[in-house]
């Protein structure tokens, strides 16, 4: 089970954009990174096809290491642990104590 899933709300907390916050489109577990939308916004060259007929330079977001992030819940960033429920493993906010599942 993942500290961070995908529409989970985040902040970054290192690097050029630190301090931003945004929702998780995208989590790659196999590399530890996730794609969060509006940061780490990189270019990228595309050639002439069949969806975009000019190509061009295409703005989109970028991948961040799951370590350089943390999960915002009631609006502040907290660190995430593991409780048993009911016999169901949650993820529990450090901050506040409260399940976020």
């Amino acid at each position: 089970m993942r500290k961070i899933k995908k529409d989970d709300t985040v902040q970054i907390i290192s690097g050029k954009d630190s301090g931003k916050s945004g929702k998780v489109l995208h989590v790659d577990t196999a590399k530890d990174r996730v794609v969060v939308e509006g940061c780490n916004m990189i270019q990228k060259h595309t050639k002439p096809n069949a969806a975009n007929q000019n190509g061009g330079i295409v703005t989109k977001e970028g991948s961040i290491h799951i370590s350089n992030v943390m999960l915002v819940v009631d609006g502040k960033p907290t660190r995430v642990g593991f409780e048993m429920k009911d016999g169901k493993k949650v993820r529990v906010a450090k901050k506040t104590g409260k399940a976020i599942d």
